[in-house]
């Protein structure tokens, strides 16, 4: 019974030594003296600061992208015991000792070191020869750019880790796809073809371009298959089911996750939550949900309600007035009303609270039982402090002459009747019974007697010393357009008990006492944040080291992303002069041959086999195309680029190098004479890139500290900018 005993339990693996020692080198060349510099590198000053926020677990927003880069490097952060404490402000600053510098950068450095090993396995899978794979991989491995950037707390690297990941599994899984198909590692590459892509795209938007690529490429392998008479009609449906799970379901649940882990972990109010919505802030724990919590959720006549404007710019601001009237002329001649000013006020204030009235009833006070406002109901709005009703007439707006003046109205015994009624529209309704509800209803006030509809000036512009610097609402007439200037919703409210103005006033002064809550659904938390990351853009100013994406292909530009206090040693973001050249080359080298293939199969001339061919159009819709989709929309984008933003297509372009060296080897250095001249030029060549990656070395690393004289060396091009001290 114990008889296998007798014999020892013997376990034989293969080794690809290959794999191995380039993933030691890409370890080695990416990890080596992480921690230096121990100070701020270039956009380090940038992420940081999310990483902090992630420690303090605030909630922010970046327009840049999605949150799973940035979780990524607060992860870094949370093992490495950072406490989120630095004052991320100003590049070159030194860290202090709590900051673990190399923890917060070593899951870039890793992504980075293993970008080399996924190239060789790329080229293995396209199908071309170890040596070339080899090639590739030492090609990445001898890049300065792509080495600079992975060593510092920056996302180029991960996404890029990402997007080699998605091409390596999409490649496994179609050439599993002809012997294997519906296995267990057939489901486990496809699988993990969606998930790497998900990550690529939650790590930048600039994920989406190749994953658009895998998603063409798979869909023209699947139109090839239905055209498979071999495959059955119940095949090809389930073919098709298994890829849309995997390439377009999987990951936008990977998506959502994203952002479901981001919302959890940032649940406290901070300085970017005031760009959101009333019912997102007041979900967040302090801020507004301080403010709100207990409040009535159903407003009724008698309620008392500050309403904030949902544009929220250029700032947010509340619907306001106070007892200055507007001046009987303007600058520029034309008259007022000499009403009660009304404007957006961007401060908390006691005169940003307004009562919801019935036309037909005297009291400002609740009812019992209170007696709802629902969608359509004609309402007056009375100021709280003041007394007198919300208004708009037929008088030009002070700063918008097309619009109509709003005010609180004066009765000054004059031919000018009060116009105070407004019909509630709520926007978001399910149905026309909807109650009108504290902060989750968003709401426009139509003016029943001019149609007008109540909004904050588009121009955003603020008004004249005589009206404090707030910002002007006015009544425009109703159109088919929408616009969140139009749009308001409750944020604090109470019930109202006071009839007394006095008492009332005491009222308004007072905090909330009723418990009520309002908590937002993640996909509705989820759907505005997603719009804020999409619309939300910051000004766009000149930055020193921009450039345009022209600049990028021959490297005519640098960034200089870290100089030393006093010594001369500097780091740069300079791609290997020589790679990039080659780079180039070997893509208009492809695109004249293939040119030229297409003519001759034309004309019914091959070159060369068929079998090559196939190989030849396969290597180029992954290379050129992974470079087409990641390099020509930056010629569409209206932001500031940098020269950064060029590194995946880059790295798509090394990959085409040894996939055109080998095609010109095979294919048309036929002689003897020509495959060892070939050879020849293939070990000079590739010294060559050797030599230029040791010449940028310092500069890459940061050491040793260069002379002047060895800076200027270095400046092979005059549009670049190293940095030299003055003597």
């Amino acid at each position: 019974m114990l008889g296998f005993l007798k014999n020892p339990v013997v376990v034989t693996a293969e080794i690809n030594m290959n794999l191995l020692a380039l993933t030691v080198l890409g370890l080695i060349s990416r990890l080596r003296g992480l921690s230096y510099p121990r100070a701020v590198v270039f956009d380090e000053v940038y992420y940081g600061q999310f990483v902090s926020l992630y420690m303090k677990r605030i909630f922010f927003v970046d327009d840049s992208g999605p949150p799973f880069g940035h979780m990524l490097l607060a992860l870094g952060g949370y093992l490495g015991g950072f406490d989120g404490n630095f004052l991320w402000n100003r590049i070159g600053a030194e860290y202090s000792l709590n900051v673990p510098v190399w923890s917060l950068r070593l899951l870039p450095a890793l992504a980075g070191a293993l970008c080399v090993p996924l190239a060789y396995q790329i080229l293995v899978e396209m199908h071309f020869s170890h040596c070339a794979a080899l090639g590739a991989a030492l090609l990445i491995l001898l890049e300065n750019s792509l080495i600079t950037q992975s060593r510092f707390m920056l996302l180029e690297s991960i996404l890029i880790f990402f997007i080699l990941l998605a091409v390596l599994c999409f490649l496994k899984f179609h050439n599993s796809q002809s012997y294997s198909a519906f296995s267990g590692s057939w489901w486990f590459w496809l699988l993990l073809t969606g998930v790497a892509c998900s990550c690529a795209v939650g790590v930048k938007y600039m994920g989406l371009f190749t994953y658009m690529l895998l998603l063409v490429i798979a869909g023209l392998h699947f139109w090839h298959m239905i055209g498979d008479q071999n495959l059955s009609n119940v095949s090809l449906m389930c073919h098709f089911l298994a890829r849309g799970l995997a390439l377009i379901i999987i990951p936008v649940t990977m998506y959502l996750s994203f952002f479901y882990v981001h919302l959890a972990l940032l649940y406290r109010s901070g300085p970017h939550d005031q760009i959101m919505t009333s019912a997102f802030q007041a979900s967040l724990e302090g801020g507004l949900a301080r403010i709100t919590q207990g409040q009535p959720l159903e407003v009724a006549y008698g309620s008392q309600i500050t309403l904030r404007n949902v544009l929220g710019k250029p700032m947010q601001c509340w619907l306001h007035s106070h007892k200055n009237t507007y001046p009987i002329r303007y600058d520029n001649g034309r008259g007022s009303s000499h009403q009660q000013q009304v404007t957006c006020y961007p401060f908390k204030d006691v005169n940003n609270w307004w009562i919801v009235k019935d036309p037909g009833m005297q009291q400002l006070v609740v009812s019992n039982p209170p007696r709802p406002v629902r969608h359509g109901h004609i309402v007056q709005l009375v100021h709280g402090i003041t007394t007198r009703y919300l208004n708009t007439h037929d008088v030009a707006a002070p700063l918008s002459p097309h619009a109509q003046e709003v005010s609180c109205y004066i009765d000054y015994n004059i031919s000018m009747p009060a116009q105070n009624l407004w019909r509630v529209e709520i926007v978001n309704r399910e149905s026309d019974t909807d109650v009108w509800k504290t902060i989750l209803s968003e709401v426009r006030f139509v003016h029943v007697n001019t149609s007008a509809v109540l909004k904050v000036s588009m121009s955003g512009a603020s008004l004249p010393e005589w009206g404090y610097r707030q910002l002007e609402v006015v009544g425009e007439k109703l159109s088919k357009g929408f616009h969140q200037s139009i749009v308001w919703n409750v944020e604090e409210h109470r019930y109202g008990k006071s009839q007394e103005q006095k008492e009332r006033e005491v009222e308004l002064h007072s905090p909330t006492q009723m418990d009520i809550s309002k908590n937002l659904s993640f996909m509705a938390k989820f759907a505005e944040l997603q719009w804020k990351i999409l619309t939300l853009k910051n000004e766009d100013t000149e930055h020193k080291y921009s450039s345009s994406a022209v600049d990028w292909i021959t490297m005519d530009t640098n960034i200089a992303y870290w100089l030393h206090p006093t010594s001369g040693a500097q780091i740069h973001l300079i791609g290997n002069v020589l790679t990039w050249a080659s780079a180039n080359v070997a893509a208009l080298i492809y695109m004249c041959l293939s040119l030229w293939y297409l003519v001759r199969r034309r004309r019914r001339i091959y070159d060369i086999p068929e079998d090559a061919w196939q190989l030849w159009v396969s290597a180029g819709r992954i290379c050129v195309g992974g470079w087409a989709v990641n390099y020509l929309p930056f010629f569409l984008m209206e932001k500031t680029l940098f020269l950064y933003h060029y590194l995946p297509a880059l790295t798509f372009q090394i990959l085409l190098i040894p996939v055109v060296l080998q095609h010109l080897s095979d294919h048309l250095c036929r002689s003897l004479l020509s495959k060892s001249m070939f050879s020849a030029f293939l070990v000079a060549w590739f010294s060559s890139v050797y030599l230029v990656y040791c010449t940028f070395s310092p500069v890459t690393y940061g050491a040793p500290s260069l002379s002047v004289a060895e800076l200027k060396d270095l400046r092979w091009k005059d549009s670049w900018n190293i940095l030299i001290r003055k003597q």
